[in-house]
């Protein structure tokens, strides 16, 4: 049993921390954030879903191809529900976004359908140092690890990094200098919701697929990504895992009834204890 909530605990907290990424990718460009995180996930999930099982198309095929969908997707929650106002200094973007979430899972409840569905895979499983693990539960870790790292890299070591920072600490200076900051921003919406859908088809074959999947693991992506900090793709990374192990095992020790309770009451005594996140610094964010 213990094995089993660790590594249940792991595949979610890393699911979370690259929904969560996407929300630190837009923040550390245009200090904006995209609330239809949770429905990129859903789309992810659904599209992948309808490529591989529905219409049989070959994974080599099918990954690529949602992957794209998910980034238009996020190209245009860019252009449409977050240019529009944050160009003219208003925060009405963030309920644009909101509103926006909530239009695509309703058209996916419509063309999907409101049946669970799940992934005919069949987990794959092996013994170590005694436990038995199944290979999905693995795999998510793995890949949230490296998406960590890559964006640490790419963010301290490259031109592109650079070119990021730019974008958000002197706009004006920014286009001086040749950079166009909206194709920055449009961008990085498109990665965020990437990442999504990666954390989609990854969750995918461990849980249901419905339409309205993505609305509570996009808020626990947020609390996570104020919890680790917006501006640490790291801490974020690290508060994923704590905030899914500590699911885990409140699921263990006290039943499901009990998850969403004491897991949100720890979040706020974490945030009351350090406002600016496990691992972030002093930022402002306008609610």
């Amino acid at each position: 049993m213990w094995s089993t909530a660790l590594s249940t605990g792991l595949s979610l907290g890393s699911m979370y921390a690259l929904l969560a990424l996407g929300f630190h990718i837009t923040w550390i460009v245009s200090r904006t954030v995209n609330f239809a995180q949770g429905s990129a996930m859903m789309v992810g999930a659904t599209v992948g879903y309808s490529l591989i099982v529905t219409f049989g198309w070959p994974l080599l095929l099918a990954i690529p191809m949602t992957l794209v969908i998910c980034a238009l997707f996020g190209l245009l929650i860019e252009r449409l529900l977050i240019r529009p106002f944050h160009s003219k200094g208003s925060d009405a973007w963030l309920m644009a976004t909101v509103a926006g979430g909530i239009l695509v899972d309703n058209i996916a409840m419509f063309t999907f359908g409101k049946e669970p569905r799940q992934f005919p895979v069949t987990d794959i499983s092996f013994t170590l140092f005694g436990q038995t693990l199944g290979l999905f539960s693995l795999l998510i870790p793995f890949c949230g690890l490296m998406m960590v790292l890559l964006l640490t890299l790419v963010r301290r070591y490259s031109s592109l990094g650079k070119v990021l920072e730019a974008c958000v600490q002197n706009p004006r200076a920014a286009r001086l200098m040749g950079i166009r900051v909206s194709y920055a921003i449009a961008a990085a919406f498109a990665v965020s919701t990437v990442f999504a859908g990666i954390a989609g088809m990854l969750i995918a074959p461990l849980f249901n697929i419905n339409s309205d999947m993505g609305t509570l693991f996009g808020l626990k992506a947020f609390a996570v990504a104020i919890l680790g900090g917006l501006s640490s793709a790291s801490g974020i990374y690290v508060a994923g895992l704590l905030f899914g192990l500590a699911e885990a095992l409140i699921t263990l020790w006290f039943g499901s009834a009990f998850t969403q309770i004491f897991t949100f009451s720890l979040v706020i005594l974490a945030l009351a204890l350090r406002p600016d996140g496990l691992f972030g610094k002093k930022v402002r964010v306008k609610m």
